[in-house]
C-alpha cells in the first residue's frame, strides 16, 4: 500500500539558510536592546525613587457626615463627663478621664458620634516668639488666700481682663469673629495641638480639673493665645451630666457658690475671665447668677455666656452691673464632622456682618482643629478679622449699673 502524502508538503528554497540566520541576528538586536534599556530605566528609577515618593499624595475618604442642625440659638454643647466625686469642696479633685467621651447635651439638640477622623491637616504654626503676650501673672493683680492666688483690681485700677488680654487693633472696622477652644487640659494632645496648630488670635478655655494647668496656660501665653477658665455650672439634667465637684449648684448658699467660685479661680492665673460650661439651669437663676457676676465683676474678669440655655439671664444681670461680658452664637461642632462643621462656620461669618462681631466656641476634636485651621485664614480674604475675646468684650455695650 502506497504512504498517504502530507497535506501541507515543507516548501524548500536555495536561500532558507539565510533568511533563518538573518532572523536570528534581529532576534538578538532587539533583545539586546531591551537588556540595554531596562539598565538606564533602572537607574534613573533608582536615583528618582524617593523624590517621586515624596510627592505622593494619599487622599483618604472623608468621614461620614451627617447634616447640620438648622437652630439659630446655640445650645448646650457636648459635655465631657466627670467622675463623680463629693460635691463638697475638696482640695484636689480628681481630673477627668481625658478619654472620656462627651455625654449628650442637656437641652435638646441633635447629636451625632463624632466620626471617625483622619489625621490632621494644619498649616505650619507661627513661631510662638512672634505672639508671645506677656508672663503672667502681674504681682500687683493677685491677692492670696488660703485657696491659692486669686484675681484681684489693682489699686490703679487696672483689671486683669484687659490687662492679660492679647494686643487688638481697636480701630479695625471689618466684623470680628472671636473662636473659643474649650475644656482643655484633659488630655495632652489635644491641648498641645490646640495651642501649637492654631493662630494665636483664638482663645483657649481650660477646664479647672486639669493637671499641669499653669504650665498649659503659660505655654498657651507665650504661643498668643488669650487665656479663660471653664466655669463648670449646673445643667437641667443635673446629676446626670455632672461638670464635676466644683460645680456651681442652685441648690446651693451663695456663700457656697462663691467657695467653689474662688477654688476655680485660684487653680491659675494670667486668664482674662470666665465662661460657663453646661449650666443651662444655673445660668437661667437670676438668684443664683448675681452673686457670682458680682464676685467676677469685682475681680476684675469678663464672662463669656457659653448660652447653654437660650433663656439665660447673664446679659440682664451683666448688663445692669456694668459686668463686660460676651455671649455665644454658635456651637461649631456639636456634631462632630466636616460638612456640619463647615456649615457653623459659614453661619458665624453671616453672623459677624449682621451684628459686626460673633462668637463661636468648639471642642479640641481633631477634625474640629482641622476645619478652623483651614477656615481662618480665609477670614481676610472675606473681610472679617480674627479677635480675641475680650477684643469682643469690648464691643458690647454695658447697661448703667443700677442704684440701690
Amino acid at each position: 500500500m502506497a504512504a498517504k502524502e502530507p497535506r501541507n508538503p515543507p516548501v524548500k528554497s536555495a536561500s532558507g539558510g539565510g533568511l533563518l540566520t538573518v532572523s536570528w541576528l534581529v532576534l538578538v538586536l532587539l533583545i539586546g536592546g531591551a537588556v540595554g534599556w531596562l539598565l538606564v530605566a533602572g537607574e534613573v528609577t533608582d536615583t528618582e525613587r524617593e523624590s517621586i515618593a515624596a510627592s505622593v499624595v494619599v487622599k483618604l475618604p472623608p468621614p461620614i457626615v451627617t447634616e447640620a442642625p438648622a437652630a439659630e440659638v446655640a445650645t448646650e454643647p457636648p459635655e465631657i463627663a466627670v467622675e463623680e466625686q463629693a460635691k463638697e469642696t475638696v482640695e484636689t479633685p480628681t481630673a477627668p478621664a481625658a478619654s472620656a467621651p462627651p455625654a449628650k447635651p442637656d437641652e435638646p439638640a441633635e447629636w451625632a458620634e463624632p466620626a471617625e477622623q483622619t489625621a490632621v491637616l494644619v498649616p505650619p504654626p507661627i513661631p510662638p516668639a512672634a505672639l508671645s503676650l506677656p508672663p503672667a501673672p502681674d504681682p500687683a493683680l493677685v491677692e492670696e488666700s488660703q485657696k491659692g492666688p486669686l484675681p484681684a483690681i489693682g489699686q490703679d485700677g487696672r483689671e486683669p481682663w484687659q490687662v492679660y488680654a492679647r494686643p487688638f487693633d481697636g480701630t479695625d472696622t471689618r466684623p470680628k469673629i472671636a473662636i473659643v477652644v474649650n475644656w482643655l487640659g484633659l488630655s495632652d494632645a489635644a491641648t498641645e495641638a490646640a495651642i501649637q496648630e492654631l493662630p494665636g488670635g483664638v482663645t483657649l478655655a481650660f477646664a479647672p480639673y486639669a493637671e499641669n494647668l499653669t504650665n498649659w496656660v503659660r505655654l498657651a501665653r507665650a504661643a498668643g493665645h488669650e487665656v479663660l477658665l471653664n466655669l463648670p455650672m449646673e445643667p437641667l439634667n443635673y446629676p446626670t451630666n455632672d461638670p464635676g465637684p466644683q460645680t456651681l449648684l442652685t441648690s446651693l448658699s451663695p456663700a457656697r457658690n462663691l467657695d467653689r467660685l474662688e477654688w476655680t479661680l485660684s487653680r491659675v492665673t494670667g486668664y482674662v475671665g470666665v465662661t460657663n460650661y453646661m449650666g443651662s439651669r444655673f445660668t437661667t437663676s437670676s438668684a443664683s447668677l448675681k452673686p457670682v457676676l458680682k464676685a467676677l465683676k469685682g475681680r476684675g474678669l469678663l464672662f463669656l455666656d457659653s448660652r447653654s440655655s437660650s433663656r439665660s439671664l447673664v446679659s440682664e444681670v451683666a448688663g445692669e452691673m456694668a459686668l463686660p461680658w460676651v455671649a455665644n452664637n454658635r456651637f461649631l461642632d456639636n456634631q462632630a464632622s466636616r460638612v456640619a462643621i463647615d456649615a457653623e462656620l459659614e453661619a458665624l461669618e453671616a453672623v459677624a456682618r449682621s451684628q459686626g462681631h460673633a462668637v463661636g466656641i468648639g471642642f479640641p476634636y481633631p477634625v474640629t482643629l482641622e476645619r478652623l485651621a483651614a477656615w481662618i485664614p480665609t477670614l481676610q480674604k472675606k473681610g472679617f478679622v480674627l479677635a480675641p475675646i475680650s477684643a469682643i468684650a469690648q464691643a458690647v455695650p454695658a447697661k448703667p449699673e443700677k442704684s440701690e
